[in-house]
């Protein structure tokens, strides 16, 4: 087997979206992971003509947009884990324009990270803020179907979120919601603040995982630190891990061009190696 690759937009600052294609394509990848924020203030107000060519404009160049990720990030009003029910209704409805736009686009994945809009409330305990976000999340279960689109949890490090913060926390929450579109999202880097090594983990939970992100545990591009990626690539093998590999970086230096040059080329090095 061979890994379909694909790289966040937000990678490339304010390019303008053809240009990042235009881009992204020739460097090799073929998938395209997207940013709301990087298009509008919020998700409502992309129109379906602007939505229909973000996606003529990847698919001209031979590009699958995978999906959306980032989701609440530079949004206000917003709260998965919020104790006010209007609050977690309405996040939960915005989700659902978010899995109808990420249809338009293309993509298949929604991607929850956003560790600002699901802390743990002051005063709550780790158990009240699950229960608010399986409330929040079920006002969106409806749309992933109508779009068939899959809703990633995304466990995130405890340096970064209090909430999901290991892969076990997001089985358990996806159990909870007990609906076919609601998915783990695995990212190297989160994982690499668990107990187990990271392919451990990715055999552990590979049953349930929808999508993967890869990036160096010092929050760089593959390649750009320490990070093992051949054992890694070597795990997604064994367990036969059907989806993107999706290039997600936190550090920007030196620059977009290089650092999605570098990060192919170290991965499908280690791919080749694994």
């Amino acid at each position: 087997m061979s890994f379909r690759y694909a790289i966040c937009n937000e990678t490339f600052a304010d390019w303008p979206h053809e240009r990042v294609c235009e881009f992204v394509a020739a460097t090799g990848y073929t998938g395209l992971e997207l940013a709301p924020f990087t298009f509008a203030p919020r998700v409502t107000d992309l129109s379906a003509a602007r939505r229909a060519e973000i996606r003529r404009q990847a698919e001209s160049r031979g590009l699958s947009v995978v999906g959306l990720h980032w989701l609440l990030a530079k949004t206000d009003g917003f709260m998965v884990t919020s104790p006010d029910a209007d609050v977690r209704k309405r996040t939960g409805g915005y989700l659902a324009e978010l899995a109808r736009c990420c249809r338009d686009v293309g993509g298949d994945v929604l991607v929850l990270g956003s560790p600002m809009q699901r802390r743990i409330p002051p005063g709550a305990t780790r158990a009240q803020a699950e229960d608010y976000a399986l409330d929040c999340l079920t006002h969106v279960l409806p749309e992933l179907d109508r779009q068939g689109v899959y809703l990633g949890l995304e466990p995130l490090a405890p340096a970064e979120a209090d909430f999901l913060q290991t892969a076990a926390e997001g089985k358990h929450l996806m159990d909870r919601l007990g609906h076919p579109r609601v998915r783990l999202h695995l990212d190297v880097k989160a994982m690499s603040s668990e107990a187990k090594p990271v392919p451990e983990v990715i055999r552990e939970f590979a049953p349930w995982v929808q999508h993967f992100h890869a990036n160096d545990a010092n929050r760089r591009g593959p390649g750009f630190g320490a990070t093992d990626f051949v054992p890694i690539f070597r795990a997604l093998k064994d367990v036969k891990y059907p989806g993107w590999v999706s290039v997600e970086v936190f550090d920007y230096t030196p620059d977009p061009e290089t650092i999605a040059r570098e990060s192919l080329r170290h991965m499908r090095e280690c791919e080749a190696r694994a």
